[in-house]
């Protein structure tokens, strides 16, 4: 039997808080939250937010990327960033639609894609 792919796991400084960016700004629905553990899902997606005890490494480079298709950019990158995330670099218009890339509360590297 082939492994199966349970969920993607990422360090946060504020489980709730994160769990807050995720719902709220990207739609994910929360099974679990509490002050250390969150399960969050997005269709098959999984994604799990573990409470974290010290100051993740400041971050120049690149983490890994969670990359979103949303159908409006605009709107998404505006309601992420009243939940605390940056945006890193402008919206770029490419010919197979929009892009951008945008820093979670936490640092972590989030790409959205709105298709043309």
């Amino acid at each position: 039997m082939a492994a199966t792919f349970r969920w993607i796991l990422q360090l946060h400084k504020d489980v709730p808080k994160a769990a807050k960016f995720y719902s709220e700004g990207l739609d994910f629905t929360v099974n679990v939250c509490t002050l250390r553990w969150a399960e969050l899902q997005s269709g098959p997606l999984k994604l799990a937010l573990l409470h974290s005890p010290s100051e993740p490494p400041p971050q120049k480079g690149y983490s890994s990327v969670l990359s979103f298709t949303v159908t409006d950019i605009n709107n998404t990158v505006t309601k992420l960033m009243a939940l605390g995330a940056e945006l890193d670099g402008p919206i770029k218009y490419e010919i197979h639609g929009k892009v951008a890339a945008m820093r979670c509360v936490d640092g972590h590297m989030v790409g959205l894609h709105e298709p043309a």
